[in-house]
């Protein structure tokens, strides 16, 4: 089953930010979701997920019902974790 991707303008405005080969990496790993990648529920939000992409994070959720994959943010693993704490 192939899964809609979504990013969100706060997601998007940090990869456009990085270096070209950061930001293959980063589109890499969120086109593979949600089946592969590190990911684990994020700790004390229900429905949310981390994908860890060497030393950043970005957070997403799957929505079952329309096949969809948003991704809500994405960071430097010190930074992001302080947005949804």
């Amino acid at each position: 089953m192939k899964y809609r991707i979504v990013i969100e303008k706060r997601a998007e405005r940090f990869i456009l930010k990085q270096p070209k080969d950061v930001q293959t990496r980063l589109l890499r790993a969120i086109y593979r979701l949600p089946f592969a990648g590190d990911i684990k529920p994020l700790k004390g939000r229900e429905g949310l997920l981390r994908l860890r992409v060497g030393t950043y994070r970005v957070i997403y959720t799957v929505e079952q019902e329309i096949i969809t994959v948003r991704v809500l943010d994405a960071g430097n693993r010190g930074q992001i974790y302080d947005r949804y704490s």
